[in-house]
């Protein structure tokens, strides 16, 4: 049991170790019984974690995107190859979209860099409060148009890259409503969009490892915190199957309003740090 942990930081306690391996055991439940991503609910808690090690705050919430974006790299690999033993991916969209979510994500990513941590708060606020709401009233856009052209497709994966990068997120929130707009079957676009998952991770994830290799952060590769990467992995893998199989036994419609209520209290959270951090810079 204890070599399983030889990844870990000698110095880090135990709260935080299980505090990391529960995160990662509720986002893989959650992915798996709700179809959701886990970054909403992952980079708030890794970066009260990484403050309580006395991280800055300056570092300590880009380090939870990144982080984020990095477990993504391996849930999008199962999910994917998931949808399409289904034939549930267009692969020729994916494709198409692929150009355009390497660079979007990319410079987004960057720019969250470079972004004053007061900016990149109320982004992640402005997220966590769209994502409640799309979830609480489940809008369902209305197939109304054909596909764009590949330089169209390719545009509309930048915009999606670069907003997914930003706020540690694999892209479906934004993917799956344009695809069922484009007149995809939901069970098609949530499967390309899982294929588009994994470019957006990739990419996201070397932009803030690069963009952060100069600074000195404990037990990190940029901004990229491997010690959370681990073990979130690690116990998400082992309960994502059990939140699929329980996804065709319990009330998902009550779950998801109870979710979007978690959220809006994780949204006003956020909203309270940016009003601080708008604050101290206004005293200053």
């Amino acid at each position: 049991m204890v070599e399983a942990f030889t990844f870990l930081p000698e110095a880090m306690p135990w709260l935080t170790i299980a505090g990391l391996l529960t995160l990662g055991a509720l986002t893989g439940f959650l992915s798996g019984l709700l179809g959701i991503g886990g970054g909403m609910i992952m980079v708030p808690f890794v970066d009260a974690l990484l403050r309580q090690q006395a991280i800055s705050p300056e570092h300590s919430l880009r380090m939870a995107i990144a982080t984020s974006l990095a477990t993504i790299l391996f849930t999008s690999i199962s999910s994917m190859r998931a949808h399409h033993r289904r034939a549930g991916v267009r692969w020729d969209i994916a494709l198409k979209l692929m150009p355009g979510i390497v660079i979007g994500s990319a410079l987004g990513a960057y720019g969250a860099s470079q972004l004053r941590t007061r900016w990149l708060l109320a982004w992640f606020a402005v997220f966590l409060f769209y994502s409640a709401t799309q979830m609480l009233i489940e809008r369902k856009p209305k197939p109304s148009r054909t596909l764009p052209s590949p330089v169209g497709l390719s545009t509309v994966g930048a915009l999606i890259g670069g907003l997914s990068s930003i706020v540690g997120a694999g892209g479906a929130f934004m993917t799956v409503p344009f695809l069922i707009w484009c007149s995809l079957a939901p069970a098609v676009a949530i499967g390309t969009s899982a294929a588009s998952g994994f470019p957006i991770a990739a990419a996201g994830t070397l932009a803030y490892v690069l963009s952060g290799r100069d600074l000195d952060l404990p037990h990190a590769l940029g901004y990229l915190y491997l010690p959370a990467l681990f073990t979130i992995v690690l116990t998400s893998m082992l309960t994502a199957p059990r939140g699929a199989a329980l996804a065709h036994q319990l009330p998902i419609k009550r779950l998801k309003r109870y979710f979007a209520a978690s959220l809006y209290l994780l949204a006003i959270h956020m909203s309270w740090r940016t009003f601080e951090a708008f604050k101290a810079t206004i005293s200053y």
